[in-house]
């Protein structure tokens, strides 16, 4: 019997929301093993002088407890 747990991570990129997402799944994979999916719960943007700076997503990430 597999185990799940859910983290909430946050990302960011200066290019788009798909860029947060794969340099967060990027990122976290370093540190936790298992991760079997995501699912982006926010997005937010950073704007300076009217234009956006930043894109950040709020993400869930699933992975499976080892044993």
């Amino acid at each position: 019997m597999s185990v799940a747990k859910v983290t909430e991570i946050i990302a960011a990129s200066p290019s788009s929301f798909d860029d947060a997402v794969k340099q967060g799944i990027a990122r976290a994979s370093e540190t936790v093993k298992g991760i079997t999916g995501a699912w982006v719960s926010e997005q937010k943007v950073k704007v300076e002088n009217g234009e956006i700076t930043e894109y950040r997503v709020v993400m869930r990430v699933t992975f499976i407890l080892s044993d």
